[in-house]
């Protein structure tokens, strides 16, 4: 296993962040396809034995149950002090008023959640999921800056918005004194390259890590095209993010030409190029069967060439801009 520090901090985290999305009790929340707490655990175990010590879920995944199980192995599996632990705030957790969001109510009472959930003192970076519109950033970053001087969480991170946003967000901390984002977890893989334009440029000037989501576009490059998995017939947010067009079409069949070429998994050449981008620090991998951690390990060791990455580039147009809701 590669580490790397977190942007300009001086945490230091593995190459590869465990995505913990696919962990939580299947009947909580929107994620029919997740894994329960007897399925999870041996994956959780594998990637710590594959020296990945950066895992990142969110209060909303399952209803928090994804928090639980994370807490609970990490307790039972390794030291706490052995591993970088994310979550993540924004996601609506009850009905009615004050539910969601990124208010100071909201956030001072989740980041208390996540960690009885957790069963941690503090996390090592605390995330807004996506940006509130309905709440002054200045009242987000207050709340956010008082989270961290109380010791409940180290380092804080945003995820999914537009480049004037976060620039705004920084910008904002700075003028305050107060504590600034050092991540950007933002959609990056060869079938949606938005990010590339300004948001990625935007974090290598500011020295900020960039944990890419969803970098096999939720495994569609990881098979062919007409193939399809359980997880894709139900989740109602991966529907949102791809369509049907036929650049995306070619581009799964270069990755599947490249792949072959190479003699290894499609998921490993897939990986590979978002590994390559220049900015990117850890791209975040889900994980529901062994295989596909082997294939996340194995693409830090793949060093795809100038022409294999000109080839798997070569369809791309640009997309509509999603994700950020």
């Amino acid at each position: 296993m590669e580490y790397v520090k977190l942007g300009h901090t001086g945490l230091e985290v593995s190459r590869l962040c465990l995505g913990c999305m696919t962990f939580g009790v299947p009947d909580r929340g929107q994620h029919p396809w997740t894994l329960d707490e007897t399925a999870s655990r041996p994956l959780i175990k594998k990637a710590l034995d594959l020296g990945i010590n950066f895992f990142d879920t969110a209060n909303v995944y399952s209803d928090g149950t994804s928090e639980e199980i994370v807490g609970r192995a990490v307790k039972d599996l390794v030291r706490r002090d052995a591993v970088v632990i994310a979550t993540k705030v924004n996601g609506r957790m009850r009905p009615g008023p004050n539910g969601a969001g990124l208010s100071r109510r909201a956030i001072l009472a989740e980041i208390d959640n996540s960690l009885r959930r957790l069963g941690m003192d503090f996390v090592d970076l605390y995330q807004i999921h996506r940006w509130d519109p309905g709440v002054p950033i200045a009242e987000t970053l207050e709340a956010l800056h008082d989270v961290v001087k109380a010791g409940k969480a180290r380092y804080i991170g945003a995820s999914s918005m537009y480049a004037w946003q976060f620039a705004k967000a920084l910008y904002t901390s700075r003028r305050n004194g107060w504590t600034e984002f050092v991540s950007m977890q933002d959609h990056i893989n060869l079938l949606n390259r938005e990010e590339e334009r300004e948001m990625l440029p935007f974090c290598v000037d500011q020295n900020v890590a960039v944990l890419p989501w969803s970098p096999l576009a939720r495994g569609r490059l990881a098979r062919e095209w007409d193939e399809t998995s359980e997880r894709q017939k139900t989740d109602i947010f991966g529907k949102t993010l791809y369509g049907v067009s036929d650049s995306d079409r070619q581009i799964v069949a270069r990755v599947g030409e490249v792949a072959k070429a190479r003699g290894v998994p499609r998921a490993q050449v897939a990986l590979a190029w978002v590994l390559q981008k220049n900015g990117v620090t850890a791209p975040i991998v889900g994980a529901s069967k062994p295989r596909h951690l082997d294939d996340a390990v194995s693409a830090l060791s793949l060093r795809l060439s100038a022409d294999e990455i000109a080839k798997l580039e070569a369809p791309y147009v640009p997309h509509p801009i999603v994700g950020f809701q």
